[in-house]
């Protein structure tokens, strides 16, 4: 093989990934039209069915797990712990290590991230969509998703985070600009709505003695405050997130009252018609 053709070839492939990259950073930073009302409610009962329909959540859960140890793992990171590495199982739950000291403010921060990730992904999407920059907050899902897959450190786990990296990366390279729209706000409002149920169902586990490790439980040993204060700072955090998040999305359409109406949802099922 001569080295001519060699160095050919890798100006190609350096052209060809130089190509796609260009592509990919002109679609993120190139706004995109609002969503009507309609869309909106249709984004709205798809992230209540992905959240309120019990065989659905049991797989739907996994993406939340995902959020949730990796609002660990950042918190860690970012407080100077050691990240060892992330497990998630099959059950939704998952687990992720990291050494440093087991009391002050990074063993807190990275205690508390946990159940708080998945608002403030949700929060920070829905912002990105009222902005216009609904294939940003996709393509900014794909980084993290793969940042967060050098670290899985179990076959289950890494076979979830890749699923949802092709999953994501498909949709934001051959979705159409109406269809990347609605799928960032899905993915917004399933974030929002999807770190309410883990903490109802966590008081739940914890009123029948089942939940003793928990992260609220840790962060109550660690604090001397109640575990249930700990998850209702959650709930509050995460409701006001949500708030905020339909605030924003929904601004363009005229407000919440005017897309959750039984007009706007009259008008949805005619359309399916």
């Amino acid at each position: 093989m001569s080295s001519s053709f060699i160095i050919t070839t890798s100006e190609g492939i350096s052209q060809g990934i130089s190509t796609v990259l260009q592509s990919i950073w002109v679609s993120s930073v190139t706004p995109v039209h609002d969503l009507d009302a309609n869309a909106i409610m249709l984004a709205a009962v798809l992230c209540l069915l992905l959240v309120a329909v019990r065989p659905v959540w049991r797989i739907a859960r996994n993406a939340i797990t995902i959020a949730h140890e990796g609002g660990h793992a950042v918190a860690a990171l970012l407080t100077g712990r050691k990240l060892s590495g992330i497990q998630l199982h099959s059950d939704t739950s998952g687990v992720t290590v990291s050494y440093g000291k087991t009391q002050g403010f990074g063993y807190w921060l990275t205690c508390f991230a946990g159940y708080l990730a998945p608002a403030l992904w949700g929060l920070g999407c829905a912002a990105l969509v009222a902005a216009g920059y609904a294939t940003g907050a996709l393509w900014l899902l794909v980084i993290l998703l793969a940042l967060m897959l050098t670290r899985i450190r179990n076959g289950y786990g890494a076979a979830s985070v890749i699923i949802c990296l092709i999953a994501v990366v498909a949709l934001s390279w051959w979705g159409s600009p109406d269809m990347r729209l609605l799928a960032a706000t899905v993915l917004a409002g399933f974030l929002l709505l999807g770190s309410i149920r883990p903490l109802v169902e966590l008081q739940i586990q914890r009123t029948q003695g089942r939940a003793g490790q928990s992260d609220a439980d840790q962060l109550a040993r660690l604090t001397h405050i109640s575990a249930l204060l700990w998850i209702l700072l959650w709930l509050l955090i995460a409701l006001i997130a949500l708030w905020y998040s339909l605030q924003w999305i929904t601004a363009q359409a005229g407000g919440m009252s005017a897309v959750f109406s039984l007009q706007t949802l009259q008008s949805l099922l005619l359309s399916w018609r």
